[in-house]
């Protein structure tokens, strides 16, 4: 196993690596809406939250030696289901490739941002 560290995505918040990779795979941690470089939230809509979440996720991709192209499967989680269109609309323009896909609400997201992602990816 290899740990994945990258200063263009968050910091990991707890007791967890941004990323590993295993048999040429990576597995990230959920991605959201933090800027890497004040560990602020970045946005206050859906499609600014999910912009930024969508460039922490291509930092760490980058960081593992895959990008947007690669991945595999996404788990994403929305705070309102209301959101999914709009969500939808910036998630499109980063996963061309369309992956396999989950994408389910809940009832609460770390520090009450809107949206998360996480992914998994071939590394080569």
């Amino acid at each position: 196993m290899k740990k994945v560290t990258t200063d263009k995505a968050p910091a990991a918040i707890g007791p967890y690596s941004q990323g590993i990779i295993v048999n040429n795979m990576l597995f990230a941690s959920g991605q959201i809406p933090l800027d890497p470089a004040t560990g602020e939230i970045k946005g206050g809509t859906i499609e600014e939250q999910a912009e930024q979440v969508m460039r922490n996720i291509g930092g760490l991709l980058e960081a593992a030696g895959s990008d947007y192209a690669k991945v595999v499967k996404t788990t994403c989680f929305l705070a309102n289901m209301e959101d999914f269109g709009a969500f939808n609309g910036v998630y499109e323009k980063y996963f061309t490739e369309k992956p396999a896909r989950s994408c389910v609400a809940v009832k609460e997201l770390p520090k009450k941002v809107l949206c998360e992602v996480e992914v998994i990816a071939c590394v080569e």
